[in-house]
């Protein structure tokens, strides 16, 4: 949470000027901030970002088909989906979880429209790679990028941007603005067409000139998006403390890994990422994910099973399970550890001592979860032996 009396007062400004939507001062202060910290042209704020995906897919015009990695968050094939877009799984880089650039050349084909890559963890695609291919196949390129407001990749060349991307504001983000997203672009056609859409449509009073929808920033949400931005420098430096607590407390644990951060000149360090292998380990992620709530840690399995294996798109690409071998593997291995401002780095060094006596430990914990009752237990709980 960033400084309350300051959004207050922020808040106070919004309630004494009488407009509490509709691009108030608040909003255009915000789309200023993010586009100069994104080092875009162009930002257009909306209520979500799953809204702002939906938007930017049909500012650019995709259809047909067009690339995704299934190991994302649901929400960004969702927005392909729903604008009439087939979305086509590609396997990801098992080192950054993001797109596999030759993946993705192999799977272009006469109907492929488009690509959009996920800036997974706060790490950047390979966007050059990317922007490649896209510029040799006459394609479109936007990226999700979620995870990644106010991260920047060491080479200024490596720029996150495409034709457009679309960050997230949502609670569960260290920036929020309780709920919104942006989207950001360096096309002055594009982020025109964006104006009319997120409005509506509408050009005037009562002159609708696109399909659009009402997918406005309120002027509250971005009243603490702006308070959000101010603390950036603090909630980032507190997660990089917490990071190297967590990588100083795991390091030698059999079987775990904690996924190294890439190079950048600024990263948040909101997403502590590990990989559990369970031959070596003695229990799977989902075990330890299991025994970890029964301590009280609230880890997580992330993107679990890959969006090709979830509704509506399960039945899309029969044999999508046999060309993304990367994306299977990283589904039963990624477990995510709590970080944030809430998290102490003492917080860190316990919760790694559990996860190291819970290792050490591993047939009884194995045991013990086969017949655990206790209702803290994910969902997928009681487990088996054996079982991912």
């Amino acid at each position: 949470m960033p400084d309350q009396q300051v959004f207050l007062a922020r808040i106070q400004q919004v309630l004494s000027s009488g407009q509490l939507t509709n691009w108030g001062p608040m909003v255009q202060d915000f789309e200023a901030r993010v586009a100069e910290i994104a080092g875009a042209r162009h930002c257009i704020a909306t209520c979500n970002a799953t809204t702002g995906l939906e938007l930017a897919i049909g500012g650019l015009g995709m259809t047909g088909d067009v690339i995704v990695p299934s190991f994302t968050f649901i929400a960004t094939v969702h927005a392909l989906w729903r604008q009439g877009v087939r979305p086509v799984f590609c396997d990801i880089d098992p080192t950054t979880h993001c797109l596999d650039p030759d993946c993705v050349e192999a799977a272009i084909t006469s109907l492929t429209t488009g690509i959009l890559g996920v800036h997974l963890w706060g790490n950047s695609c390979a966007s050059e790679r990317l922007r490649e291919l896209a510029r040799e196949h006459g394609l479109k390129l936007m990226f999700d990028a979620a995870h990644a407001f106010g991260c920047q990749p060491e080479q200024p060349k490596n720029s996150y941007l495409g034709d457009a991307e679309v960050y997230s504001f949502h609670a569960t983000k260290c920036i929020h603005a309780f709920e919104g997203g942006a989207i950001v672009t360096n096309d002055d056609a594009l982020a025109d067409r964006l104006r009319y859409m997120v409005n509506f449509g509408f050009a005037g009073e009562d002159q609708v000139a696109h399909l659009g929808t009402n997918g406005k920033m309120n002027e509250a949400s971005a009243a603490m998006g702006l308070t959000s931005v101010d603390a950036m420098d603090r909630f980032f430096a507190h997660n990089r403390e917490n990071y190297a607590a967590f990588e100083k407390g795991l390091a030698g644990l059999p079987g775990l890994s904690l996924m190294p951060r890439a190079a950048a000149r600024r990263h948040s360090y909101q997403y502590v990422v590990t990989e559990i292998d369970p031959d070596t380990a003695g229990l799977t992620r989902d075990e330890l994910v299991a025994a970890l709530r029964l301590e009280n840690v609230v880890a997580r399995r992330y993107f679990y099973p890959g969006c090709h294996r979830m509704q509506p798109y399960a039945g899309l690409s029969p044999r999508a399970g046999q060309t993304l071998p990367v994306t299977e593997a990283v589904a039963q291995r990624v477990m995510v550890l709590p970080t944030g401002t809430q998290i102490s780095c003492q917080d860190a060094a316990r919760m790694c001592a559990r996860i190291a006596s819970l290792l050490r430990q591993a047939p009884a914990v194995r045991a013990a979860l086969k017949h655990c009752k206790d209702p803290r237990l994910p969902h997928f709980a009681p487990l088996r032996a054996g079982s991912h």
